[in-house]
């Protein structure tokens, strides 16, 4: 899939849909979005705007303008002399930025506990019971996007605007690791395990184990991450010069 956006050599049959006029420019911001986050363009990819172009259905406008919303959210790097290209995030951004997640997580969890209401739970709970049983039929991307839904509408329950505005914005850079996090089987069992926890968490409205919970939650995604990479878990990575 990857080489019918970015590669040379299969232009004839474009393995993406082309996509519809109506809504276009979110629709291109929300596609090519997936698209990072489901490492079908992975970190350091240059992008081909003719390509692209080509592949999508579209003209370069939309997506040049698309291309800013991504680069705004961190997602992509936007050079003068190079072009656009997917963002890589050092070692030590992983480290601290899943470090403040785990924070932002915690509070989220401790504040939802007294202000969910039973729609919401009830919600929450539909999401986590269409989770696993995306898992049950080994389907990453839709068990993600609902887990993703379950993070989410925990923050949103938690009635505090800058929280969330603060949230939203750090979890866009995050989501393509998130999403990666789960790709060895015993680690995609263990947030399986954790969400159980989280929805027995709010059922009882007790926000302090909640917090526990969502705060370890984002850290074992961070050490898988790093563990992926071959990098130490144990501490932090030396700050770069």
């Amino acid at each position: 899939m990857q080489n019918a956006i970015i590669g040379e050599e299969t232009k004839a049959a474009p393995l993406v849909p082309k996509l519809e006029r109506q809504r276009l420019h979110d629709t291109v911001v929300d596609h090519l979005r997936n698209l990072i986050v489901e490492a079908v363009l992975t970190p350091g990819t240059k992008l081909n705007e003719r390509e692209l172009c080509e592949t999508l259905g579209i003209s370069r406008t939309p997506l040049r303008e698309a291309l800013k919303v991504l680069a705004a959210e961190g997602l992509i790097e936007i050079s003068p002399n190079r072009g656009a290209s997917v963002s890589k995030m050092s070692e030590t951004e992983i480290w601290e930025t899943f470090e403040l997640m785990s924070g932002l997580e915690a509070m989220s969890g401790e504040l939802a506990c007294d202000r969910i209401t039973p729609v919401e739970l009830a919600e929450i709970k539909a999401l986590h019971y269409a989770m696993l049983a995306c898992k049950a039929q080994n389907d990453l991307p839709g068990y993600y996007s609902r887990n993703q839904a379950i993070h989410d509408k925990i923050n949103d329950a938690a009635r505090n605007s800058v929280l969330r505005q603060t949230y939203l914005t750090l979890n866009r850079r995050l989501q393509a690791l998130r999403f990666k996090s789960n790709f060895q089987p015993h680690k995609w069992d263990s947030a399986a395990h954790d969400h159980d926890e989280m929805v027995k968490a709010l059922e009882a409205r007790d926000g302090k184990r909640l917090a526990t919970v969502l705060r370890q939650h984002l850290l074992d995604k961070r050490d898988a991450v790093l563990s992926a990479a071959a990098l130490p878990a144990e501490s932090p990575p030396e700050p770069q010069a």
